[in-house]
């Protein structure tokens, strides 16, 4: 790199995230440290924070020794992320970062985070699926595609799909070949055992009820924003 600084990629940890939205395009997007960037976690305090695995995270550095990012990524997770919707720490680390960050980047439900702090509004987007029809309730617009960037933001589906847009955005800040090299390092050349997945027999009704679980658990303390997402009315 030739700038004067190293640009910072903050990886925003919080409790109860999802391990692999945070794992995946960290694997991915930690490479980059070659060219000059600093790869970080970043958390309100130092310290164990629980994810939906047996295995807890410990965030490099704080909020306060990051705040201003060039990229900012947020991974998701089901309560636990409604919950930190309504985390003004958070949420206000968010803002303050995207004053400053070229990309603000989430994977999964990271994106209703991004929604919450008034970063999405106009824009489109996209989340888990389970999830997607909310992001109208945050300002967003919300589209069926495995990544969206729209201006500053880029927004993945759900968990796997983070990995396909940290590759994109690897592109993006350092040009195809040297996300192709990345993605040969990772050997991430998909083929599941049971095929690609097949829209048309989607278990709606079954994470129907999860995301009014979800729902309900997470905002059950913020009824407000609880009746802003649908609440027991999303079947």
């Amino acid at each position: 790199m030739t700038e004067e600084r190293s640009k910072t990629i903050a990886f925003v940890v919080y409790p109860g995230l999802t391990l692999l939205d945070l794992a995946g395009p960290l694997q991915v997007l930690t490479p980059l440290a070659v060219a000059g960037y600093r790869v970080l976690t970043v958390g309100e305090r130092a310290t164990p924070h629980d994810t939906d695995t047996p295995l807890a995270i410990t965030p490099t550095h704080t909020f306060a020794d990051v705040p201003t990012p060039d990229v900012v990524v947020v991974p998701g997770g089901a309560a636990p992320t409604l919950r930190a919707m309504a985390d003004e720490r958070l949420l206000d680390y968010l803002r303050t970062a995207s004053a400053h960050a070229t990309v603000l980047a989430s994977v999964c439900t990271g994106a209703l985070l991004l929604g919450a702090a008034g970063l999405l509004d106009g824009r489109r987007a996209t989340t888990h699926w389970v999830m997607r029809d909310q992001l109208a309730a945050l300002g967003a617009t919300p589209v069926a595609e495995r990544w969206v960037e729209d201006g500053p933001v880029l927004t993945a589906a759900g968990v796997a799909a983070g990995i396909d847009m940290a590759l994109h955005l690897v592109t993006r800040l350092e040009g195809a070949d040297i996300a192709r090299t990345i993605q040969f390092a990772v050997e991430y050349d998909p083929e599941p055992p049971l095929g690609p997945l097949d829209w048309s027999r989607a278990p709606h009704a079954e994470f129907g009820a999860l995301r009014s679980a979800w729902l309900r658990e997470g905002l059950a303390d913020h009824p407000d924003l609880l009746a802003r997402l649908g609440g027991d009315s999303v079947a």
